[in-house]
């Protein structure tokens, strides 16, 4: 059987809290869409939010759709800003912080059905 087209509004699924009133949704994923293969988050970051490092077992990919930060790398950091796409190879300790004084709004998605299994530090 072939499977059905879904549309699934963010506020549909529960968010996942982040320092500073911030936080994340993972908005098509296997705990809503029975057989995915990949899953998608959205993620709203406030002014001067910096997230605890963590290492996915896949690569991530991420679209910035508003504001600016950086990804805080092992030693380094890459700015980026509203209109850039980020990939993050598997195995890549990161953070983001946001650099700005607005919101910061991310999509992502991983080649993985959920969240993937991530280390933290």
């Amino acid at each position: 059987m072939k499977p059905a087209v879904q549309a699934i509004h963010f506020e549909q699924v529960e968010a996942i809290p982040l320092p500073s009133g911030s936080w994340s949704r993972m908005v098509l994923s296997e705990t809503n869409i029975s057989g995915i293969q990949s899953s998608l988050g959205y993620s709203i970051f406030q002014p001067g939010t910096i997230t605890d490092p963590v290492s996915h077992e896949v690569e991530e990919l991420a679209f910035v759709v508003a504001g600016v930060g950086e990804l805080e790398l092992e030693g380094s950091s890459l700015p980026f800003r509203a209109g850039h796409a980020l990939h993050i190879p598997a195995r890549t300790w990161h953070s983001v912080a946001n650099t700005g004084k607005e919101e910061m709004v991310m999509v992502f998605t991983f080649p993985y059905p959920g969240y993937p299994p991530t280390d933290r530090r």
